[in-house]
């Protein structure tokens, strides 16, 4: 079975776990590791033959439009990950519109490539910020891959589905393919990249993925970032939570991606949501569009952490 293999194309100052540290204004002034780090991937992929999507900042299309002629000319897709790296549920409609739409924009100048796909950074579409799938319809997006079906301090809606499903708005119907989890119980199990793949074993992240495709029938959405591979990135100052996020595992993380190439059938997100869309009159009870009224109220569980 193949899975959707993803890259959040920023760089270590970008992150919101130093948000409060290094603001957009400050941005510039950084020693930047991205144009590096994203040849490092692409040289990876090449030499296993494998597509991925690249979800992209504005502001590096902007900052290295290079860089993102380079993605798109060896084959991989390119996607949005908003302009600024700020919050959905922190923006109104009208900024993250503007937000988005330049960004967008961005994105198909330097890659001369159509943007269809869309990603909220630290997964910031939640259930206060479901008006932003009518934006993105509004705009041209076919899908996104925002929702976390967890229960999780920042970001996070563990009523939503746990598969694929659409998503009606007034401006139209997009697909919405949220990040991995097992199902334990009542509870959630998150997996599948970002901290969930640097700290945890590799053996759990295996096994997760070999269980959703051989029990459940269901492929994966892979996330990491470029700095995850960078064990030479700079270090910033900030709490102790944010640097346990952002620097811990790093060591391990270009293995562990080399590994999962080779134990798993990886491509871009945009081939599995066009299975998906072809599948859905097969399986319309499942494949019905979703509004937020229809989801369940979020369970009261621990979250997770990390």
């Amino acid at each position: 079975m193949k899975n959707a293999l993803t890259f959040d194309l920023e760089d270590y100052m970008h992150v919101t776990a130093f948000a409060d540290r290094l603001t957009p204004s400050e941005w510039g002034n950084c020693v930047s590791r991205l144009e590096q780090n994203t040849d490092k991937i692409l040289g990876i992929l090449d030499s296993n033959r494998c597509r991925a999507t690249f979800f992209i900042l504005g502001w590096v299309a902007e900052k290295f439009p290079n860089v993102i002629r380079k993605i798109a000319d060896s084959g991989h897709e390119i996607a949005c990950h908003s302009l600024w790296h700020r919050l959905v549920y922190e923006m109104t409609p009208a900024e993250f519109r503007d937000d988005t739409r330049v960004a967008k924009a961005r994105l198909e100048d330097a890659s001369g490539k159509l943007v269809r796909g869309y990603r909220a950074p630290s997964f910031s579409i939640t259930k206060d910020s479901w008006w932003a799938f009518d934006v993105l319809c509004e705009l041209g997006f076919t899908y996104d891959s925002s929702i976390f079906p967890v229960q999780h301090p920042n970001y996070g809606f563990i009523g939503a589905p746990r598969f694929p499903f659409s998503v009606c708005t007034p401006s139209g119907t997009l697909v919405e393919f949220p990040l991995p989890t097992l199902q334990v119980g009542n509870r959630r199990a998150p997996f599948g990249g970002g901290a969930y793949l640097r700290i945890l074993p590799y053996a759990y992240t295996r096994w997760s993925i070999g269980y959703l495709n051989r029990r459940e029938m269901r492929p994966i959405c892979l996330y990491l970032h470029p700095w995850e591979l960078d064990t030479d990135q700079p270090r910033v100052k900030g709490s102790l939570t944010a640097r346990m996020r952002h620097y811990m595992g790093l060591r391990g993380t270009e293995k562990k991606l080399r590994s999962l190439l080779h134990d798993f059938e990886f491509g871009p997100l945009e081939d599995l949501i066009e299975e998906w869309s072809l599948s859905q009159h097969h399986d319309a009870p499942e494949m019905a569009a979703v509004a937020p009224s229809s989801l369940s109220a979020p369970r009261r569980s621990k979250p997770f952490s990390f």
